[in-house]
């Protein structure tokens, strides 16, 4: 595909430097002017100031300029403004305003890392030592930004944005809330959702295994429990590991592992889920603040509370 990768997203916190912390504690590395950098991606996360908790930007990354001209003639076609430069393209969701940047840039390349040992039935792929997962000590370390979810007034306007006008693909519908779209070879890099208003509902980070998920809430919440959100547990669009955490601003932060990975778009045909399909497959049920955020309220009528 001409897209390749999420290289980066910015997000709006009315409390910068209190939500740099907590992303630093997450796992990311802080850097310069806002930025936090995971251990494979660099630079994925910048954190800005804005009046209420919103994504601002979002940075896609593609081969070449034909492809930043193929994703400009669609933009047209879809009456959507965009600046198109040597080596990006610049346009804005007429609908929520999140600003889009596709650049020329390498694709992403993970190092292969060896798969966790499990035993399981008749099979002993570890025997005469403990579980990796239970000797690790090392802080966990996101690997890689996954995929973000924006809530939009206008899911239809929305999705052509990503999915017509910049080039995503659609790997999964939720029936009439939701669309799950890739601009990689994971299942989901974007998640659009219909809402009564637009915010940021969650970013989602890559880690090892399950034990990392499991590591990585469990230091997260040692001292703050009221950080936790839903967990753990595994979804049925993606396939992946999840548990999500909540950052100082009111954003859900997900530790993932266990992708759905789509390589050849022919071998996968999207599917229109319905209920609590759209949302996982095993675990606890999602609270109501999860698909209701606290602060939805608060953010209806532009007074924010952290």
């Amino acid at each position: 595909m001409a897209l390749h990768r999420l290289s980066s997203i910015t997000i709006g916190v009315p409390n910068p430097a209190e939500t740099i912390a907590y992303y630093t504690e997450f796992g990311l590395r802080p850097g310069a002017d806002g930025w936090l950098a995971t251990t494979d991606g660099g630079d994925q996360l910048r954190v800005v100031t804005a009046p209420t908790r919103r994504l601002v930007e979002v940075r896609i990354g593609a081969d070449d300029h034909d492809d930043l001209a193929a994703a400009a003639s669609r933009l047209r076609a879809l009456d959507v403004p965009a600046q198109l430069g040597p080596a990006r393209l610049v346009a804005n969701d007429l609908v929520t305003g999140v600003r889009a940047v596709v650049q020329i840039e390498d694709r992403l390349a993970q190092d292969p890392r060896a798969g966790t040992p499990y035993n399981g039935p008749g099979r002993h792929d570890r025997i005469g030592t403990r579980a990796p997962g239970i000797l690790r000590t090392d802080p966990v370390r996101p690997r890689k930004l996954g995929h973000a979810v924006l809530a939009t007034t206008d899911l239809t306007v929305t999705t052509a944005f990503f999915r017509d006008g910049l080039g995503f693909k659609a790997s999964d519908y939720v029936k009439d809330a939701g669309a799950f779209l890739r601009c990689s070879t994971d299942h989901h890099n974007m998640l659009v959702l219909k809402a009564p208003i637009t915010f940021l509902h969650h970013t989602s980070w890559q880690v090892d295994d399950i034990d990392d998920i499991g590591r990585g809430a469990t230091r997260m919440l040692e001292d703050h429990p009221e950080r936790h959100v839903w967990g753990l547990g595994r979804h049925h669009a993606g396939s992946n590991f999840f548990w999500y955490l909540k950052d100082p601003a009111g954003n859900f932060s997900e530790y993932y592992s266990d992708m759905d990975c789509i390589i050849d778009d022919q071998l996968w045909t999207p599917e229109t889920l319905e209920g609590a399909l759209g949302l996982f497959n095993w675990g606890p049920p999602p609270p109501p603040s999860f698909l209701h955020p606290e602060d939805l309220a608060a953010l209806m009528t532009g007074a924010h509370s952290t």
